[in-house]
């Protein structure tokens, strides 16, 4: 029997790609491909000196280790993690841990991106998996949740579990139109 997740993942946060230099990872994802560099983020305890770049709504992390010999490896693998928006961070870390997934130590904590972020530990977790969850920020929930019904995607998957009424936070639903969002008027 399955047990119902206290939590959704909503979509892709965030790519991380790690490497020795971060030089060469620029050569190819901004140089070449031309991809935005939206900033920068260091961090002594994380090991991990970056450039976030940013396209279509994701960000791309270009990770380089501050210190090649300590612990945690950004480089290693290459393709360091995921990360994925989910709508309640504390509910999905509580409910993940009794499945039985292993969290890194600092538990959730402020990332480089402002937002709440735990990491997945890639050792005793399914087939090694590193994956980051973050809490997604109200305007993109929003922005979520008015794609999906403008797309026809049934309004009740919008709704989280917990809700008996048609009511997500700054926006309610009805069958033809959204009819509080900052004020506005939508129909759909």
């Amino acid at each position: 029997m399955t047990v119902a997740r206290p939590f959704r993942v909503l979509g892709v946060q965030q790519i991380a790609i790690g490497g020795p230099s971060k030089a060469a990872l620029r050569g190819l994802w901004v140089d070449l491909f031309g991809v935005p560099a939206v900033g920068t983020f260091r961090s002594e305890r994380e090991n991990v000196d970056e450039d976030i770049l940013s396209i279509a709504g994701v960000e791309i992390d270009l990770m380089e280790p501050i210190d090649p010999a300590a612990s945690p490896k950004v480089g290693e693998p290459r393709l360091n993690h995921l990360g994925l928006w989910v709508d309640d961070l504390a509910a999905a870390v509580t409910w993940l841990s009794a499945q039985g997934v292993r969290f890194t130590p600092g538990g959730i904590r402020r990332g480089a991106a402002g937002h709440d972020v735990c990491f997945i530990h890639p050792k005793g977790s399914a087939e090694d998996t590193r994956a980051a969850l973050e809490t997604v920020p109200a305007s993109n929930r929003q922005a979520w949740r008015q794609h999906h019904v403008r797309e026809g995607r049934a309004r009740s998957a919008l709704l989280p579990p917990h809700l008996s009424q048609p009511y997500l936070g700054d926006v309610y639903l009805d069958d033809w139109r959204i009819s509080r969002l900052r004020g506005r008027r939508y129909r759909l």
